[in-house]
């Protein structure tokens, strides 16, 4: 058990960002991973030009990695955004004209999982008016990654760090995991349960894990204070992925952690665990 028997991957938005884009995936199959996950890498449009996602596709081809991960259009993430389905006019707009262009990378490269971050609360907005559009958006999106073959992941952050952002507890996330499940009829909708923000939350992740492992469809690692790699901080990463396992996940668990030099920062993790199996 413990690390060598997990299935990890990196997230290329957040490790190897030193390196342009379409040089992380090799640096990440360098470091002796096959298995990578990414935010919407277009910050600036949903809907970037068909070269430039052949040229991504290509990018993950030739280093041998598979896209196992990647979020829907976000807004400026990282920045002051955390996603688009529940921010009324333009950015809902701009996460729809992203819905079927996302779904069709992930389904050229093989990705079964779509992230759809909900987005923050907006000042004079009635909640209810963006829940209400954020269930509308997610049905869509749900549908989208259904004809794909893919799951719809739905994230909960950190109240800390992103205090506009309404969904901060594990059961928050489950919530919508539940509606959207409910109104589509086609349960593919997961949860993402991210380790680092729910510890942020001071939530129990013995207890997280033991009651929503079964709806869990992604998970994502980083050490707790810091969002370091394992080992940097207090977290007892490896009991919890263990204790994940003997609750039956057996999907990917994305490295999202913060490193100066990701390529040094693998460390914990012998070389030898780190091709996804």
């Amino acid at each position: 058990m413990g690390y060598t028997d997990q299935r990890f991957d990196v997230n290329l938005s957040i490790l190897f960002t030193e390196l342009p884009l379409l040089e992380r995936p090799a640096a990440a199959a360098a470091a002796g991973f096959t298995a990578v996950e990414l935010w919407w890498p277009w910050i600036e449009t949903p809907t970037p030009a068909q070269e430039e996602l052949d040229a991504l596709k290509k990018a993950l081809e030739d280093a041998g990695t598979q896209l196992v991960g990647l979020n829907f259009y976000a807004g400026r993430l990282p920045g002051p955004d955390r996603g688009a389905v529940s921010v009324p006019g333009e950015e809902s707009d701009r996460f729809n004209a992203n819905i079927n262009v996302a779904a069709d990378f992930a389904a050229s490269v093989g990705c079964k999982a779509l992230n759809a971050l909900y987005g923050n609360r907006v000042e004079g907005v009635d909640p209810a008016v963006q829940d209400e559009l954020a269930l509308k958006n997610l049905v869509t999106a749900a549908r989208a990654a259904d004809r794909v073959g893919a799951i719809l992941l739905i994230e909960t952050l950190n109240k800390p760090e992103s205090p506009l952002y309404p969904l901060v507890s594990a059961p928050a996330g489950i919530e919508v995991v539940d509606k959207v499940n409910e109104a589509t009829g086609l349960g593919n909708a997961k949860f993402l349960l991210d380790l680092y923000h729910l510890a942020m939350n001071d939530e129990d992740l013995s207890e997280v894990i033991e009651k929503y492992a079964a709806k869990t469809g992604h998970v994502q690692i980083a050490d707790k204070p810091g969002r370091g790699a394992p080992g940097t901080g207090e977290l007892p990463l490896e009991d919890l992925l263990d204790q994940l396992k003997k609750a039956g996940y057996q999907g990917f668990v994305g490295l999202e952690y913060k490193a100066a030099d990701a390529a040094a920062s693998f460390d914990w993790l012998p070389a030898e665990a780190r091709a996804a199996k």
